[in-house]
């Protein structure tokens, strides 16, 4: 079974235990949402890179700080290799 069935199978059980869980694609479609409401008609520019790298630094964050800075656990847990991850961490500036 490939991760992301199980991740799928985990958050439907998960869901029949707790009615109020909410996503993270309804809180990124609501929150790309209201970015197209401030811009107020004007043109969205690398909209792409934007969200990419504001949901990407916590990700690792997070990660890093589930598996106790253990760059090994974290690489695999987010589905990289140690060097890819090690190399983001260098682009946000994670220590």
């Amino acid at each position: 079974m490939e991760a992301s069935q199980k991740t799928a199978e985990i958050i439907s059980i998960d869901r029949k235990k707790t009615a109020d869980i909410v996503l993270l694609s309804v809180y990124v479609k609501q929150t790309v949402g209201q970015y197209f409401a401030q811009l107020n008609g004007h043109d969205a520019v690398d909209l792409y890179a934007m969200v990419l790298s504001e949901v990407e630094k916590p990700l690792l964050e997070a990660t890093l700080e589930h598996t106790g800075y253990n760059q090994t656990k974290a690489a695999k847990a987010l589905g990289l290799s140690r060097s890819t991850l090690r190399k983001k961490m260098d682009q946000y500036g994670i220590s």
